[in-house]
């Protein structure tokens, strides 16, 4: 099981923020055309991510619905048959809603940064600080306050929930 130190935020002004995002990134960002379907789960959350018609992820995760860096575990298994995934998925435990969304990602350090517009919400920016083996989370904490300063997030802007809980609002 993985582990994130994670933020979202609203984007007051993405164009800005992308800018400044491109100028501590190591590489160009990677484009991703993402579609999540969400289903019904007891615990945590549950996703299929469909990246393309022989590319796909299922992801369980669980965090808190709290502002600031928070922790996230999280598991990923991998797919070369989304489609039929989603149908045994949808069969079994009913299909929550659909999250699509355009993704820029860069990669800063040890930090995964989304730049996200997502359809029917708008612009908003995830840091992922992925924590190594052993790596205290106090340290990811620090690490993820430090690019909100750099970045211009403030408390204002943070989202405390996943993308599905908005869309359903």
């Amino acid at each position: 099981m993985g582990t994130n130190i994670e933020i979202k935020a609203r984007l007051r002004d993405p164009d800005r923020t992308a800018r400044l995002v491109e100028e501590l990134a190591s590489l160009p960002p990677e484009i991703i055309e993402q579609e999540d379907t969400f289903f019904h789960t007891p615990a945590g959350r549950l996703k299929l991510r469909v990246l393309g018609a022989d590319r796909g992820e299922l992801i369980h995760y669980d965090r808190p619905d709290s502002e600031g860096p928070k922790s996230s575990k999280y598991e990923i298994f991998r797919t070369a048959d989304p489609q039929r995934l989603h149908d045994v998925l949808a069969q079994a435990l009913g299909i929550r809603g659909v999250v699509r969304k355009t993704r820029r990602l860069f990669l800063v350090g040890q930090t995964r940064i989304h730049l996200d517009a997502v359809e029917g919400l708008g612009d908003f920016l995830e840091l992922e600080v992925v924590l190594g083996e052993g790596q205290d989370p106090v340290e990811g904490m620090r690490i993820a306050e430090d690019l909100m300063k750099q970045l211009g997030i403030e408390k204002g802007d943070l989202v405390k929930r996943a993308y599905i809980d908005l869309v359903e609002k």
